[in-house]
């Protein structure tokens, strides 16, 4: 067997499953700070949640498919390892990010859900009180 389509079944092998296991540990975190940002809605933090892991794995698993491309032939042992070490390294960099940027966002609209909340008074007001005249 040819070492490049030994590497290739490495890099394929490691880089979906990384990408199964983080999507999951992602959706089961994730699910409590979507409830938080969508004020407690469970409903629609668990659709959000769903849609956010879709989005995850089609564009992790469509990166790792793009970047399976080897510019030059692997000729011993040494070379799939140099090869799968960097693709690998690149597609965890790819899910790191991904990651930061889903965290960042979605804490940018819990900030501004919490910014609204504080707006609105805690008690009704009971009345009005005319301004006095200081004479």
């Amino acid at each position: 067997m040819d070492l490049t389509v030994v590497a290739y079944v490495i890099y394929l092998l490691v880089s979906v499953g990384l990408t199964v296991w983080v999507a999951r540990t992602l959706s089961r975190n994730g699910r409590i700070f979507l409830g938080d940002v969508l004020h407690g809605n469970e409903k629609l933090a668990d659709a959000v949640n769903h849609l956010l892991v879709v989005g995850f794995y089609l564009v992790n698993l469509g990166f790792v498919a793009l970047y399976l491309n080897q510019d030059g032939g692997v000729a011993d042992a040494r070379g799939v390892f140099e090869a799968v070490s960097t693709k690998l390294g690149v597609v965890l960099l790819v899910l790191g990010a991904l990651h930061l940027a889903n965290v960042f966002v979605l804490n940018k609209i819990r900030r501004r859900g919490l910014m609204e909340r504080e707006q609105v008074p805690p008690v009704a007001p009971q009345g009005w009180v005319a301004p006095t005249v200081k004479a």
